[in-house]
């Protein structure tokens, strides 16, 4: 079971030459864990997984591994997606003997699969990694929707412990009222509209981006929320600052660019993202 209510979405590394820069995103990493984050996603979110080949996420795996305080004192979630189910069924097999403690299975980019296509692959990735699972959906950038009927059948599955972007406001009420699971957990993705999706939606759980800058001032903002404690004029300030410093264009070449100023070799994004050069 994944405990820990908030994870942080984390960047990839990259050189300059836009190959991967492994002990870059573990520095990253590093600096969370010693300002108290407990969990991080590796690999998955913020637009860059899909760049990764086989190869590269099963090196950042094995670099994780060394990483004895982390990988036993962290909740470690890695994302599992690909255009290709043998390759996600090849980085489940891989991470199943691992001390990681869960994934983010997404579905894959540009080829639509039917939704009993996508049962079957969600299964067999489930099963080949036997650790806790969040579904991932987000239409926008793949171009398939998983249905209520689909979460909800897989949802029965034990491993499956949340979905993460169920899809529009009215699924998760849904989904709710569908499933026998009393703790399935809805996770919200990014801090954009978050307010609306915890007390309207129901979402009780956060994958951060915003958490990669500030996380002690995300972490306490979203339990805030949960429990529905006021927010401080002084308090709401500092998330609007955080938030403009971090959504106001391209949320991952905003989080390089801070990550990079703090000392942390965090690199460039791989193009076209943040291939646009100021004049």
């Amino acid at each position: 079971m994944l405990k820990e209510t908030v994870h942080i979405a984390v960047p990839t590394a990259f050189f300059n030459d836009e190959s991967l820069n492994i002990q870059g995103t573990i520095s990253h990493i590093r600096e969370l864990y010693k300002q108290g984050v407990k969990s991080v996603l590796v690999s998955g979110s913020i637009g860059e997984q899909h760049s990764l080949y086989l190869r590269e996420k099963i090196e950042i795996i094995n670099a994780l591994e060394q990483e004895e305080d982390l990988i036993s004192n962290m909740e470690i979630i890695f994302g599992v997606a690909s255009v290709r189910q043998k390759e996600a069924e090849e980085l489940a097999e891989k991470i199943r003997h691992t001390k990681i403690s869960g994934i983010l299975l997404g579905y894959p980019p540009y080829v639509i699969p039917t939704q009993e296509e996508a049962i079957v692959y969600s299964k067999r990735i489930i099963q080949l990694c036997n650790k806790p699972t969040i579904l991932y959906n987000n239409p926008k950038r793949t171009g398939f929707d998983l249905s209520e009927k689909s979460i909800i059948q897989l949802s029965e599955i034990d491993l499956v412990i949340g979905i993460k972007d169920a899809g529009n406001k009215e699924k998760v009420g849904r989904i709710k009222n569908a499933t026998h699971r009393d703790e399935l957990y809805f996770y919200a993705g990014g801090e954009v509209n978050l307010e609306e999706k915890v007390v309207l939606q129901g979402y009780n759980r956060l994958s951060s981006i915003a958490g990669n800058v500030s996380p002690i001032e995300i972490s306490q903002w979203f339990q805030k929320m949960l429990i529905k404690q006021n927010v401080s004029e002084q308090e709401s300030e500092k998330i609007e600052n955080i938030m403009d410093q971090v959504y106001l264009g391209n949320p991952i070449v905003n989080l390089k660019k801070i990550i990079n100023h703090k000392g942390i070799p965090i690199g460039i994004c791989r193009s076209p993202i943040g291939s646009i050069v100021p004049d």
